[in-house]
């Protein structure tokens, strides 16, 4: 089995970061398991294995002519059986198919926001999904939408899965030990970030010693800039820091003790499942798969993302009492082991490969 993972850039980002362990996991059970990046590289690049064959494509306008050949004489040199496309990847994978008909497309949603579309935002995607062979999606909802809208009939949940390491070790988080709560989210709608700050200086928290990290890109847009804008402006520059992009996120969350997300959409967040694998208390939105994943007052805390009340209360819980906290944490880590684990979703990956190549 032969196996290229595609993507259009290698920027920080769940898809992305899917992409990428996929290739990764895939490298140590398959014959060749590749990445090819079509449009962008970036941060990501240093997270893939030197045993992953990396190819840039250089995509450079919608339809490139000169990277479809590019690509269709990578897939010839390498023998690709299966081209496994994620987001709007998709588009160039099936130009090649059009001159190799032999190659399988799979298609891979972790657009949670995709069930709120109409079928005139995604004419191109449904048009074309006649050539996939199989669709895999991150959560029930898209599944739904999928069978309804798509052209193509095996649909398949597929959950993500974490895998942090650990080995590198450069981001070190500031603020007091045993009182950092960190997000992991791009400075992006719709991550809601202007929620957990404002909970944050309602419930005062830096007054009791605690901070809040932020750990995603920044955009420098308009979104980015009212968070700077409620740091400055509510005098929290002392307790509450934007750290970018950064690649040790398992060194990172080692340094914390609770973990948040507060969406309002989400497809299968992957920083849940690294929250859980480093057994940090989690305070989650309730969108998407996030309900799916942790279970309210056993492994984790949910809340309405659009109820500032509801939010503040359970943070509260989290930050009033330790071995509370520690309990989630244990508990979470154990569910993420249990139910989301490297080896349970990649040898359900290939099952699903075997399948689509009979």
């Amino acid at each position: 089995m032969r196996v290229a993972q595609v993507i259009d850039s290698l920027e920080a980002g769940g898809a992305e970061r899917m992409a990428v362990n996929y290739a990764n996991s895939l490298s140590r059970k398959i014959d060749f398991s590749g990445l090819i990046s079509t449009r962008k590289e970036g941060v990501l690049k240093e997270q893939l294995y030197k045993e992953v064959p990396y190819f840039f494509l250089e995509r450079n306008k919608t339809i490139d002519i000169l990277a479809i050949f590019r690509l269709r004489k990578y897939l010839k040199t390498n023998q690709i059986d299966i081209l496994h496309t994620h987001g709007s990847s998709f588009f160039i994978a099936v130009f090649v198919k059009l001159t190799m008909p032999a190659i399988k497309i799979v298609w891979h949603d972790h657009y949670g926001t995709r069930i709120k579309e109409t079928k005139q935002q995604n004419k191109v995607l449904i048009s074309l999904s006649i050539f996939f062979s199989s669709i895999f999606v991150v959560n029930p909802k898209l599944e739904e939408w999928s069978r309804k809208h798509m052209k193509c009939s095996r649909v398949t949940f597929i959950p993500n899965f974490a895998n942090v390491d650990i080995r590198e070790q450069t981001t070190k988080l500031k603020g007091d030990e045993g009182k950092r709560i960190v997000f992991l989210a791009n400075l992006k709608n719709p991550k809601n970030h202007i929620l957990i700050l404002k909970t944050f200086r309602d419930l005062k928290l830096n007054d009791l010693g605690w901070s809040l990290h932020l750990i995603g890109k920044n955009y420098s847009d308009d979104y980015s800039n009212t968070i700077k804008s409620f740091i400055n402006t509510n005098s929290l520059e002392h307790s509450v820091y934007l750290y970018g992009v950064r690649n040790d996120i398992g060194y990172i969350l080692s340094q914390a003790s609770i973990g948040v997300l507060s969406s309002t959409e989400e497809g299968f967040p992957v920083a849940l499942l690294e929250y859980g694998e480093k057994g940090l208390a989690v305070v989650s939105t309730n969108a998407g798969y996030c309900s799916k994943i942790i279970e309210h007052g056993f492994n984790g805390l949910l809340f309405d993302p659009l109820s500032d009340s509801q939010v503040k209360l359970q943070l509260s819980a989290l930050i009033n009492n330790e071995s509370y906290r520690k309990g989630l944490g244990k508990k979470l880590k154990e569910t993420i082991l249990k139910n989301y684990a490297e080896d349970i979703v990649i040898n359900k990956i290939i099952s699903e490969y075997q399948k689509i190549k009979k």
